[in-house]
């Protein structure tokens, strides 16, 4: 639900917000108007994961903008939406599918590179049949405003105070980082803060579909775009044709708890890392049991307290490159390469590039960062004691170390957020609603697996379709078999698995892909073909 895919209503508005007519907002829009597309940022999300084929000509990418309430209450003050579609090449007859809306996550992440990659994998007697469209949500990219806070040069300068405090002067330190940001962000953004919210960029979902003209939208949605995707689909049911809702977030832990939930994921995924990297001892020799390498990974981690590797890579920023493993093991390798490296030859080299492909913050990440907390901390209410944190970090440090602290430290700024918790929309069926598809892996360190079988209980024509393994984003990731059940039930509403679904388990299950093959035997396998 953050960082790289990476995780609702305020309380005062819900009442006068939920039932706006369909057509009420219509004349405070502009009216889309498609062209070429400005310069193509890269999307902080499946950047490092996936790679975008070339089959889509840059010609058939559209961009517009469309302007949306601020406040669907009061729809006469308008920010602006950034959007791209690339059309597909059917008629628009009986043979046209429609609008396939999709949204990588989050919150603040952009959508418009992930519509590009959907549009790439889909196959093509499915891609030819939908308009894909990709969105900046409010207050990302190149929407506009984009939200920014801090000048990112000073605060995410390396090597950051160590995540995990010592003692009470160091987590000063941290509460004061936390308290800065937030009130950075009060201070240049009091008018927009009431206003970001999951159910406001669902309601921009609904403004989009009518902007396009179309009765009806589908909708793909990762990680925290499933949660964007559940709500959309509570208030506005009769307007969903697909709905297909990948790496499930669990609507019952909004948001504090759900960080909570992730703390013991991640430090299993870690876990599943450590254990991988011991497998294959013989090439990187860090021990021949997960219990070793992770005596390994945590000394490594208090080294770096004091010797910061390349004078750069601190323990914080440590965390900051494994917590990406924790998304997807195609990246173990590197991981694991880099690991070894510093800890059997004192080569920080591999560590510098690791941090730097996947780890080193920049403005875009601070936009990002900024969204995510704008959304987050008005979702729902936060602990504003300080106490309750400490307390419950310290309970959970003790049993899983690997990200309870850090995660803490990310979601810190609500403690002290200028705009309080709302309530969340309550998550609901609807008669209206058509059979959605859910999709998880079993080990998902960012979603957890209880999510998908609760989304499922609330969403009674729901089915749930799961792979093994904790890789973030499953859909369109190279699994065949997903894939398939996926593009069946895009092109004609077929769910995966049983007309009478589980009660307990998965309803279909796929196997997943294999695992990563060590770094040096991949090399020597390359070695051999030539």
């Amino acid at each position: 639900m953050k960082r790289v895919v990476g995780v609702v209503a305020v309380a005062g508005m819900l009442a006068v917000t939920v039932g706006v007519p369909r057509g009420a907002v219509a004349r405070e829009r502009d009216e889309l108007v498609w062209g070429p597309c400005p310069d193509k940022p890269k999307t902080a999300v499946l950047d490092d994961v996936l790679t975008t084929p070339a089959r889509a000509a840059e010609g058939e990418v559209e961009c517009a903008n469309l302007r949306v309430p601020l406040d669907y209450a009061n729809p006469y003050q308008t920010i602006s939406l950034a959007l791209n579609r690339i059309k597909g090449k059917t008629s628009r007859d009986h043979n046209h599918l429609g609008v396939l809306l999709v949204n990588p996550g989050g919150p603040g992440a952009s959508g418009r590179n992930l519509a590009k990659y959907v549009a790439t994998q889909l196959p093509d007697h499915l891609a030819d049949r939908f308009d894909v469209i990709g969105f900046d949500p409010r207050g990302v990219g190149e929407s506009e405003p984009a939200l920014r806070c801090v000048d990112p040069t000073k605060y995410y300068a390396a090597p950051r105070p160590d995540h995990v405090p010592h003692n009470e002067r160091e987590e000063a330190v941290l509460i004061g980082r936390a308290r800065q940001y937030a009130t950075a962000c009060g201070n240049r953004w009091s008018w927009l803060l009431p206003h970001m919210s999951t159910e406001n960029s669902a309601r921009d979902m609904d403004a989009i579909r009518e902007a396009l003209g179309e009765p009806e939208v589908s909708f793909l949605g990762y990680s925290y775009g499933s949660y964007l995707g559940a709500v959309y689909a509570t208030l506005f049911p009769d307007r969903v044709k697909r709905l297909v809702l990948d790496s499930v977030v669990d609507p019952r832990g909004v948001w504090y708890n759900a960080n909570l939930s992730q703390d013991a994921a991640f430090d299993r995924r870690h876990q599943d890392f450590l254990k991988w990297t011991a497998r294959h001892n013989d090439v990187y020799r860090l021990g021949g049991t997960g219990r070793a390498v992770s005596f390994a990974w945590y000394a490594m981690r208090e080294r770096l307290r004091t010797r910061p590797a390349g004078g750069v890579v601190g323990p914080s920023e440590l965390d900051d490159i494994y917590t990406v493993g924790g998304y997807s093991d195609a990246i173990w390798p590197q991981l694991a390469k880099a690991f070894s490296a510093y800890v059997k030859r004192g080569d920080t080299a591999p560590m510098l590039a690791a941090y730097r492909r996947h780890a080193e913050n920049d403005a875009k990440a601070e936009n990002g960062y900024a969204v995510y907390l704008g959304i987050q901390c008005r979702d729902a209410a936060w602990p504003r004691s300080w106490s309750q944190w400490r307390t419950d970090m310290s309970r959970l440090h003790a049993k899983v170390p690997f990200l309870t602290w850090p995660n803490a430290w990310y979601n810190a700024p609500c403690a002290f957020w200028p705009e309080k918790g709302g309530t969340p929309v309550k998550i609901q069926d609807s008669p209206e609603l058509p059979p959605v598809m859910l999709v998880q892996a079993e080990r998902d360190a960012a979603t957890p697996y209880q999510g998908a079988l609760q989304v499922r209980r609330l969403f009674s024509g729901s089915r749930l379709l799961t792979v093994p393994g904790g890789n973030h984003g499953v859909v369109l990731g190279g699994n065949r078999c997903v894939d398939r059940h996926l593009a069946a039930y895009l092109k004609d509403g077929s769910l995966p698995g049983p007309a009478e679904r589980s009660l307990t388990g998965p309803d279909v299950r796929c196997e997943g892909n294999p695992e990563p093959a060590p770094a040096a035997r991949m090399a020597a396998r390359a070695d051999l073909g030539r």
